[in-house]
């Protein structure tokens, strides 16, 4: 019979649509709700995840040529030049004025405190543009390192390790959020 209590309704005998004010409910019903409602917080949380990726700057809709060639091309233009008056067996180093819209960040891979700010001061009277500065993800670096993201930027970067006083320089894209990337080791002084 019916899973509902009695009422008045019920001992109504004109017809044969005794209980009509109620409805058989659909089997399945709840299920339709619960996939739309899946799929609205899916849709939500895949909109969050792509704006928060935006805000972080993880993510552009840029390509990579698109966001590479300011700094590549100057960088490239940069070392064309300096290259012709050094010897043909070692090329020369770009300077300051070479930087041009290349970002540099100088992080601390050490303990000691302030040394990256005492990096960014070098850096800085030397001439050059220093993006931001902070601390690196480990702590135990020994020796000072610039790392650069492209080849074209390698003059740039040894231009860089010669103003900070070390020669160590390597291509890397362990640093995604800057093209040149000076990680202050033990042996840096300051």
């Amino acid at each position: 019979m019916t899973r509902f209590p009695h009422d008045r309704f019920d001992d109504v005998t004109d017809g044969p649509r005794v209980g009509a004010h109620r409805g058989m409910h659909r089997r399945g019903r709840g299920w339709i709700a619960f996939a739309w409602a899946a799929l609205a917080t899916g849709v939500l949380v895949g909109i969050g995840v792509l704006v928060l990726a935006l805000l972080n700057g993880s993510y552009s809709f840029s390509g990579p040529d698109a966001s590479s060639s300011p700094s590549a091309s100057a960088s490239s233009s940069a070392s064309a030049a300096p290259s012709e008056s050094a010897s043909p067996s070692e090329p020369a180093a770009a300077g300051p004025s070479d930087q041009g819209s290349t970002t540099l960040v100088v992080l601390n891979g050490t303990t000691t405190a302030g040394l990256a700010a005492k990096g960014t001061a070098t850096l800085t009277t030397a001439g050059w543009t220093v993006t931001s500065s902070g601390n690196a993800g480990t702590t135990g670096t020994a020796s000072t390192v610039v790392y650069y993201q492209q080849e074209s930027q390698k003059a740039l970067a040894e231009g860089i390790a010669k103003s900070i006083g070390t020669t160590a320089v390597e291509q890397s894209t362990a640093f995604p959020n800057a093209d040149v990337s000076v990680v202050l080791g033990a042996d840096y002084s300051g």
